[in-house]
């Protein structure tokens, strides 16, 4: 008898595949949904059953389970895939993502800002990636969420995939001719997209672009970029800004968090099939809109718009 092969899930075509347009077969799929993952989908979030096998068939093992370290649930390493850079194949899996910034105690006691931490998730709760900032004390602590940084992206065989760099530039719109840029690279070393801040007399407006400075989508906040007791949304948008094509949100996480602490809770939304470079530079750029609008400068103070 022929081996099996499961048909394809509903929206992919079963041959001619691409990077960043399809989960390969054989990788666990997943329900979008919120970003408070699936309920009920077995002890990892998802669970394979056979179904529809002939008898006599064996079924297909199970590659790729999730991994777990130091107690810590990673989301399964994908193959490698031509045409893309190394690291970020797990983004050709998902449309979803959560970043979660961890807590610094030292921060809380003393005020003393230390560097940032993320944990970057898929909508299953496993870990993607991890994010931490490479900036000195006195950078941090003299210019603020207004700092230059370095923030490099690992993957769960602790190899750095994506590295975020900002340059020192103004954070307010009237100063047209020096605002905020970021730097996406995959693998370290080599530019995939940038995040440039464009000039605008109220909104938070941004363009992402390629590698070659073409751009490829816009990023539209709102005019009063206010935390109380809802979330934030900067619509993703086409370059001619007529369609809607993702979302970074900044949720609410509550008083207590919210006025104690910088550490904010992110989710980002994006098409499938779009191009995984353009998803790394979607994850910059949520970056850098919570180094602008944020992160708590020395007086607790929260930035409410492009004039604070």
């Amino acid at each position: 008898l022929p081996a099996h092969k499961p048909a394809p899930a509903t929206g992919f075509s079963n041959a001619n595949y691409e990077p960043g347009n399809q989960v390969p077969y054989g990788h666990p799929q997943y329900i979008p949904g919120t970003y408070q993952g699936v309920a009920g989908m077995g002890s990892y979030g998802f669970q394979v059953q056979a179904m529809g096998v002939p008898a006599g068939l064996a079924v297909p093992p199970i590659q790729n389970q999730p991994i777990v370290k130091e107690g810590t649930i990673w989301m399964p390493i994908p193959p490698s895939l031509p045409n893309c850079p190394p690291g970020l194949e797990y983004l050709t899996q998902i449309d979803q993502i959560l970043i979660h910034q961890q807590i610094e105690l030292l921060e809380i006691l003393t005020g003393f800002e230390t560097n940032n931490k993320y944990e970057i998730k898929n909508t299953l709760g496993q870990r993607v990636y991890f994010a931490a900032e490479d900036t000195d004390c006195c950078t941090r602590n003299c210019c603020g969420p207004s700092r230059p940084f370095n923030i490099r992206i690992i993957d769960n065989l602790g190899h750095e995939v994506i590295t975020l760099q900002r340059p020192l530039r103004c954070s307010s719109c009237c100063f047209p001719c020096c605002l905020q840029e970021l730097e996406v690279q995959a693998p370290p070393g080599t530019p995939v997209g940038y995040v440039v801040q464009n000039w605008h007399p109220c909104l938070p407006k941004f363009t992402i672009q390629d590698e070659k400075r073409m751009d490829i989508l816009k990023i539209i906040g709102p005019c009063v970029v206010c935390s109380c007791c809802e979330d934030i949304h900067f619509e993703v948008k086409s370059v001619d800004e007529t369609s809607t094509v993702g979302r970074i949100s900044k949720q609410w996480t509550g008083f207590l968090k919210e006025a104690f602490t910088d550490a904010d809770n992110f989710g980002i939304t994006f098409p499938m099939d779009l191009n995984v470079k353009m998803k790394a530079v979607m994850i910059g750029a949520c970056f850098l809109i919570d180094f602008m609008f944020f992160e708590h400068a020395g007086d607790n103070q929260q930035r409410t718009g492009v004039w604070q």
